[in-house]
């Protein structure tokens, strides 16, 4: 590759395995409409009920079920044909999502239902992802892991890109019903890439889903220092450095413009996100995964401050409405996120990576199982954080204290664990 070209994304995962490319295709398309969802549900959840604890008791609603899928899918996915299990998965997202759509078309839907398949749909995507992301290094080799993570990348800044900015247009035109009759749809293509991949039972010795294969997944993450300090440090940046559950009343009350500056928000982080895969190419060859870690959750840290900052001149500012928004602090607020985005993303790049090749395969779907737990469950905790604190203090003051932490907290952690600044990709080791 030319020095030209090598700043940009590495294409080649895509090309090395077709089965590969079908589910990343897959995913980003049903990706996009999970997205559609999750912010209309946001949306819908406010409109009932004009409470941002409201709408961060989604996030919490949800977080139990999905640490028990997410641990016991991962043990599914080290026990049976992960190909099966991802398609089991996909289907009751898919049931669980329908029978949304068929509730608010009929008029049927409360918040009781909107809690309740959130939460059977957060389950099945714990599942589906963690299986998913078990089956990657099944199909294309290792030196090509980490532009597979860069790819994964582009796929979640389109569908988080597109799905939030779709949703308040679409919530804003049409309703409710619609957006959800569109996710729908397009989870169908998930179904197109899980279908056709081959039979990928796990490698090894298999232990039977269960007590004794949890604990076995337990000793293995005690004597794994540097996946676990990669769960710690992400945990801290998703517990006070997640804003999201903020977006609906900072469009109401703060910034002006309703349900299309929540869309435009959350699509601002995912601009970051795309940027940075694209821009991958040197990223992606840089060897030193746990300093990369550590300098990119610091970064993210700094961004959500920048965030907060722009939320506090707000508060000091002439008051917006949905029809007369403060442009010029909705500018300054996606700028900070798409920074937020872009280093989180180079984070996640590192620590899937660091997930796929450190760590056996007979192990790899427990300790995705976990992964997943964590990534998904951080940003529920930091919906508590957020929405709890700002209901007792103000919008701009989660974010303001929440990076100071992120900053500090990492930066003490990673400097007292030299083995975890010193993983070497080329000698991976967990």
């Amino acid at each position: 590759m030319s020095d030209t070209r090598g700043h940009f994304i590495d294409l080649s995962p895509l090309k090395a395995s077709p089965a590969f490319a079908r589910m990343w295709i897959g995913s980003a398309l049903a990706g996009i409409g999970g997205q559609l969802t999750i912010v209309t549900v946001m949306l819908h959840v406010f409109e009932l009920t004009a409470s941002t604890f409201a709408v961060s008791m989604i996030a919490v609603a949800g977080l139990v079920p999905m640490i028990l899928a997410g641990l016991y899918g991962g043990m599914l996915a080290d026990a049976f044909d992960r190909r099966r299990v991802a398609l089991i998965a996909a289907s009751v997202t898919f049931a669980a999502t329908a029978l949304l759509a068929a509730l608010t078309w009929t008029g049927g839907e409360t918040i009781w239902w909107l809690y309740v398949l959130s939460m059977i749909i957060s389950a099945a995507n714990s599942v589906g992802m963690a299986t998913r992301t078990a089956i990657v290094p099944r199909l294309i080799p290792r030196d090509k892991l980490a532009a597979a993570s860069a790819l994964n990348g582009i796929s979640m800044g389109l569908t988080v890109m597109a799905g939030p900015a779709l949703a308040g247009l679409l919530v804003a035109l049409t309703g409710y019903g619609w957006t959800y009759t569109i996710d729908v749809v397009l989870m169908l293509s998930m179904f197109l890439g899980l279908w056709t991949l081959p039979s990928l039972r796990p490698e090894g010795d298999i232990v039977r889903a269960g007590l004794a294969s949890l604990v076995d997944g337990w000793r293995f993450l005690q004597r794994a220092s540097n996946i676990r300090m990669q769960y710690i440090l992400d945990i801290i940046a998703m517990t006070f450095g997640q804003p999201l559950v903020l977006f609906p009343a900072l469009g109401t009350i703060l910034l002006g413009g309703g349900a299309l500056t929540t869309g435009i928000l959350t699509a601002a982080v995912a601009v970051g996100t795309f940027a940075s895969s694209l821009l991958s190419g040197r990223v992606v060859q840089y060897r030193w995964h746990g300093r990369g870690i550590e300098r990119a959750v610091e970064a993210y840290g700094a961004s959500i401050l920048g965030f907060g900052l722009v939320l506090l001149i707000g508060a000091f500012a002439s008051p917006a409405t949905e029809h007369a928004p403060n442009i010029g602090l909705i500018i300054a607020a996606c700028t900070f996120l798409a920074f937020s985005g872009a280093a989180d993303n180079v984070s996640s790049i590192y620590r899937n990576t660091m997930m796929q090749a450190a760590v056996p395969d007979s192990m790899r779907g427990r300790l995705q199982g976990v992964f997943i737990v964590v990534v998904a469950g951080g940003p529920r905790v930091g919906a508590l954080y957020a929405g709890t604190l700002s209901t007792f203090t103000a919008l701009w003051f989660p974010p303001l204290l929440g990076g100071l932490l992120v900053i500090a907290l990492v930066a003490f952690l990673a400097r007292r664990s030299p083995r975890f600044r010193g993983y070497d990709a080329e000698n991976p080791e967990p």
